[in-house]
């Protein structure tokens, strides 16, 4: 765990950075496409987002299970049941995007896990501070 200060425009630069943010994407889908067949299924995504810990925790088992049937209808955009590389990048763009409006311009700072997404993002960002 490393403290660190984020706001929302590093955010965005990150999501900009076309090179950086599609590395991340493809990394991303990679690991959660366990069974490497080019998609994600529901249980493959679901994993993923469990470990995230994106719902609530007090949630019932029935909505527990409404909840990742809606993230993953979100992200499934052609409804053929899976998930491909191109409807991944699309809704990693937006979630990272309404990151960015959510963390606003003010840097805040958040404990952040070495391998987290959003350290991902702040060490790029020092990076090119670095070289610039």
């Amino acid at each position: 765990m490393s403290l660190c200060m984020i706001d929302g425009p590093m955010v965005r630069r990150f999501v900009e950075n076309g090179e950086a943010f599609d590395a991340m994407v493809k990394e991303r889908f990679g690991t959660l496409d366990t069974d490497g067949d080019g998609v994600l299924s529901f249980p493959e995504l679901r994993k993923g987002f469990e470990g995230l810990k994106l719902v609530a925790r007090d949630a019932t088992a029935a909505e527990l299970a409404a909840q990742y049937d809606a993230l993953f209808q979100k992200f499934d955009t052609d409804h053929n049941g899976s998930v491909d590389m191109a409807e991944f990048r699309s809704e990693m763009r937006e979630i990272m995007l309404a990151l960015a409006q959510g963390i606003g311009e003010s840097p805040v700072q958040i404990a952040l896990g070495n391998d987290s997404l959003l350290m991902k993002i702040v060490d790029l960002d020092d990076s090119v501070l670095q070289t610039a």
